[in-house]
């Protein structure tokens, strides 16, 4: 619906089909409102964020890019990771560099990076301790579907 009306970015004026009313579309979020948007478009609520994750052998998928099978149980995936802490608090190496070998994530290619997501992009563990850290705070373990994870909200 074309309209001479000056729209903040990222806003879209469309008409009802079923109303023939005017509303706004938010183009990043593909949510609409009825009431005229005075900001710009934002992505919505949106974290960003590392992790590092060891599977074991009661995960959705126990395989991953280090290893075809993974045997380890959840208490020794547990282990591992108390260790990966603990490293990680006292400096011996950063997130990152941990993430980039030890992650049985593909996102281990990119330091554990998992870019931007925003709410039911992730198993809902998962994206409960995401949401809850600050930015540059680390989590405790976190179990999912996919194994046991550390969580580094970076943005």
């Amino acid at each position: 619906m074309a309209d001479s009306e000056n729209l903040p970015e990222g806003w879209e004026k469309r008409k009802s089909s079923s109303t023939g009313k005017a509303y706004y579309l938010n183009l990043h979020t593909k949510q609409s409102q009825w009431e005229v948007p005075t900001e710009p478009a934002g992505m919505g609520k949106q974290v960003n964020c590392c992790h590092l994750l060891v599977k074991h052998s009661g995960s959705r998928r126990p395989s991953s890019w280090r290893q075809d099978v993974i045997t380890r149980s959840k208490d020794d995936a547990q282990s591992i990771l108390i260790g990966y802490i603990d490293r990680i608090k006292r400096g011996e190496i950063t997130f990152e560099e941990l993430a980039s070998t030890e992650s049985d994530c593909s996102s281990a290619r990119n330091g554990g990076s998992l870019g931007f997501f925003g709410p039911g992009q992730m198993q809902p563990a998962f994206e409960q301790a995401a949401f809850a850290l600050k930015v540059g705070e680390m989590s405790g373990i976190v179990d999912s579907e996919s194994g046991l994870h550390i969580i580094l909200r970076t943005a």
